[in-house]
């Protein structure tokens, strides 16, 4: 790849901060960013009044991180607000949940705009511009705006939604303009892919030409069907490690013989979780048999806890997780462990390693690293079995799991039931499929498929 690296996103991770930090782009991107790149967004912090223009530069490992602070009230209006009000659950086809307020809307071109003025005295002639996810869809606008011609391509992490319920967005029309100033870009799926061609064909009258492009204002942005992965070998490598350390030896002296089922995710509206403990109860109170010979761990970390709509959810969680203790709990067994904090990564390899069951039941989602992340961490001679929602993206990929519809707490129950009681040789026989689109489709490859496609565009309007 010739030219610089240049990552751009909401939030950088700083190589100083300390804690958990699971996944996300920081281990997706980490073959990508090598010494040379940078890394640009905003630093996490708040002040009192906007922040200055120009970025704070540091740097580690080679790679620089060029950061920006955010004022409370751009916090507030950006992010807590038009970002995560109105296109979180508009991308997650929740539009009952979306609230669309004027100012919140011209917050966020205001930041996305403040972006574009830090990061275009940074970049250079040659540099490959990366931006990622929802925030920052008008960036690429911005940029232009200001004279930048470098390459620059966008990747979306949610789903993309037909024009159906796009249309439900006020300035719909914008956000779709401001992504064709992009020269490719980027989905988990076909079906996200074609959501965004279908909205750009009926609400901006462009029509897809035949390599999948659309062409606005003279410049043709290029879309891409690129499903993120994982480091398989490293995250199966930290699997087995962890399973011989001292915090998988307490959970499983813990559960004294008993199977373990695991469920890993932000406390959000998004991922079914309220669906999914009341299809646990139900495996209980269907299948008797369970009874005191599984547990079911979910981990589900506090996040956006300044959104009322996730107040709500946890409040709903507390009440679920109390009630199905206090209904099926014996002296010696507690049927649900509930967290919301957040547990390394390499202490959750190890626990889904010595887990019999994983259970990713978003209603929506644009991947889900989790699924994947449980099948690497398997055991090849005895593996768990996936308990996957058919509308992850990661279920394009990973049709040998068990394949449910996330609103049917019924139907959890009864692949909870299968999972428990599958013989050994399907089993096997399911993870090994599985673990050949894991390897497959590594986090390297997503990388590389995007940026190959990104440095093979003109960069010319």
């Amino acid at each position: 790849m010739s030219g610089r690296l240049v990552v751009v996103s909401n939030r950088v991770p700083l190589p100083n901060e300390r804690g958990p930090r699971a996944g996300g782009l920081a281990v997706a991107l980490a073959d990508a960013l090598g010494p040379g790149s940078l890394w640009f967004g905003w630093s996490g912090r708040r002040t009192a009044r906007a922040g200055a223009t120009s970025a704070t530069l540091a740097e580690s490992d080679g790679i620089a991180y060029a950061t920006i602070d955010l004022s409370e009230t751009e916090y507030r209006l950006f992010y807590a607000g038009f970002s995560n009000r109105v296109l979180w659950p508009l991308l997650h086809f929740r539009l009952g949940l979306v609230q669309y307020r004027s100012d919140e809307y011209h917050a966020y071109r205001v930041v996305n705009r403040r972006f574009a003025e830090a990061l275009a005295p940074l970049l250079r002639p040659d540099d490959l511009v990366w931006v990622h996810d929802y925030h920052l869809f008008p960036l690429g606008e911005e940029l232009r705006a200001r004279g930048i011609g470098n390459r620059i391509g966008f990747f979306l992490h949610t789903p993309f939604v037909p024009p159906e319920v796009l249309r439900a967005l006020p300035r719909a029309e914008q956000i779709l303009a401001s992504l064709c100033a992009y020269d490719v870009v980027g989905f988990h799926t076909e079906q996200f892919r074609a959501g965004f061609l279908r909205s750009t064909h009926e609400i901006l009258g462009l029509t897809p030409d035949e390599g999948g492009g659309v062409t606005m204002g003279g410049r043709r942005a290029q879309t891409i069907v690129d499903p993120i992965g994982i480091d398989a070998e490293g995250f199966a490598a930290a699997a087995e490690q962890s399973w011989r350390g001292s915090e998988v030896r307490r959970l499983r002296a813990s559960l004294a013989g008993r199977a373990l089922a695991i469920g890993v995710d932000r406390l959000d509206y998004s991922k079914g979780l309220v669906q999914r403990l009341d299809g646990f109860a139900r495996l209980l109170a269907r299948y008797p048999e369970h009874h005191q010979r599984v547990s079911f761990l979910q981990v589900a970390a506090r996040s956006r806890e300044d959104v009322s709509e996730y107040q709500d959810l946890r409040i709903e969680l507390d009440r679920m997780v109390g009630d199905t203790i206090g209904q099926y709990s014996q002296f010696d067994w507690v049927p649900v462990r509930y967290m919301t904090r957040p547990l390394r990564r390499g202490t959750l390899a190890g626990f889904y390693r010595a887990a019999a069951m994983g259970v990713v039941t978003p209603l929506r989602d644009g991947m889900n690293l989790v699924a994947k992340e449980y099948v690497a961490a398997q055991n090849p001679e005895d593996p768990g079995v996936l308990i996957l929602s058919r509308f992850a993206g990661a279920a394009a990929e990973l049709t040998e799991a068990l394949i449910v519809n996330p609103y049917d707490p019924e139907e959890i129950a009864d692949a909870m039931h299968s999972a428990l009681t599958m013989r050994l040789e399907e089993r096997q026989a399911r993870h090994r499929a599985l673990r050949e689109q894991v390897w497959t489709g590594t986090a390297r490859r997503f990388s590389e498929r995007f940026l190959a496609a990104l440095q093979a565009t003109d960069g010319s309007a």
